[in-house]
């Protein structure tokens, strides 16, 4: 069966890691995680990396930070793409945020740019959540720089973009922070986790406080002793007191240890994951609806390759066939979701996003696809539009 795909654990991984784990290290949340960080922080180009235990939680721990450190207040608007997975979405209702959906474009399936700068003058947001959708590249020049103009702060999602960048700048590194993915299937895994990335001191404190309990242990020295002045305690009281609404994120040791060698096989497994984007791009028929994404400013470390098209359950059914996995593209249009629904919020012109919904869908690319299976899925692709006749 061709996967979607493929573990990037390999035997050399758990090898190495039994050889650890008889040295009966430490396993919980330790050394070897600020260890992994540091590596992170240094590949991605920023400052500060937190680790957590997935990317879901990421997302929910960047704007519980911004309510922490008081940019962010109940009820205030979050502007989420339409074309997102749940846990975009999720944390901006539990944290009592009020969300303001937003319609994809067609070139790279993030916001579109005009009804985003209408969100903004309609609705008055104090953040916009932007979705990396496969590893497709954004406008991210014009993104930025709308945010900053309209004091919108931009938190990046980039879980399906690990290594993809906009004019040679990495995406993860235009927001106030940015979430990333290391579940298993995605870039590289360390079983379950999430990165948080930012360059700010103070969110980077708040994240490594809130991310266990509230308390300040992992604090800087000088964030841990602003806040024993402010609520006076002895070091032996400090050992359990709280000063934020926290939770209990953390990932493991063990994980990390596992991270710190996918990190080695990062730059690889980006490249090709980019020669098996550019491959279908030259082999799906031209009559087929594509991304738009000019190689002289994108690169695209593409987690799947999205196909739009009317006659996808046909694709999907002769794909199936011939035991070559797809998937719906990514969770359709949040609109269209149950948990959606049940609260009737408000929608922000969503013609596109239904239509990615409707007809949308995904095929293989993982960093074992070969040339050869590219090739059949491409045929199959082309063949069943043929066969049925096209209309995009």
């Amino acid at each position: 069966m061709i996967q979607l795909v493929k573990d990037t654990i390999d035997n050399q991984d758990i090898d190495h890691l039994i050889d650890w784990l008889k040295g009966y290290p430490h396993l919980t949340k330790g050394e070897v995680t600020i260890e992994f960080e540091k590596k992170w922080s240094l590949q991605a180009g920023v400052s500060h990396s937190v680790f957590v235990n997935s990317g879901s939680s990421a997302i929910l721990l960047m704007l519980q930070a911004l309510i922490e450190n008081g940019r962010l207040s109940k009820g205030d608007k979050v502007v989420v793409p339409a074309v997102s997975w749940a846990t975009d979405l999720a944390p901006v209702i539990q944290l009592g945020l009020e969300p303001i959906l937003c319609d994809c474009n067609l070139d790279d399936l993030s916001i579109d740019i005009e009804l985003f700068k209408q969100a903004i003058l309609q609705e008055k947001p104090k953040v916009l959540i932007l979705v990396t959708v496969l590893g497709l590249v954004p406008q991210m020049d014009i993104i930025k720089s709308i945010c900053d103009e309209n004091e919108v702060i931009l938190l990046e999602d980039i879980c399906e973009g690990l290594g993809s960048e906009f004019k040679g700048k990495k995406l993860g590194t235009w927001g106030l922070m940015s979430a990333c993915s290391t579940y298993f299937g995605h870039h590289i895994s360390t079983i379950e986790g999430g990165i948080i990335t930012t360059n700010d001191n103070e969110i980077y404190n708040i994240l490594k406080s809130i991310r266990s309990h509230g308390w300040d242990r992992d604090m800087d020295d000088p964030y841990q002793k602003k806040l024993r002045e402010e609520f006076p305690c002895t070091p032996f009281e400090s050992l359990y007191k709280f000063y934020y609404c926290g939770f209990n994120l953390r990932s493991t040791d063990l994980q990390a240890f596992i991270g710190i060698s996918q990190l080695d096989k990062l730059p690889e497994i980006i490249k090709k994951r980019n020669e098996n984007y550019k491959l279908y791009d030259s082999l799906l028929d031209d009559s087929l609806w594509r991304p738009n994404q000019p190689e002289h400013y994108c690169f695209v470390s593409n987690f799947a390759y999205p196909l739009i098209c009317e006659k996808r359950n046909a694709i999907a059914e002769e794909l199936s066939k011939n035991n070559i996995a797809c998937r719906p593209l990514i969770s359709g249009s949040m609109h269209k979701q149950p948990f959606w629904i049940k609260r009737a919020q408000k929608t922000f012109n969503l013609n596109n996003a239904s239509k990615v919904n409707d007809v949308g869908m995904y095929i293989p690319n993982n960093h074992q696809l070969t040339p050869e299976e590219i090739e059949l899925i491409s045929s199959i692709v082309n063949s069943t539009v043929s066969n049925h006749g096209l209309k995009k």
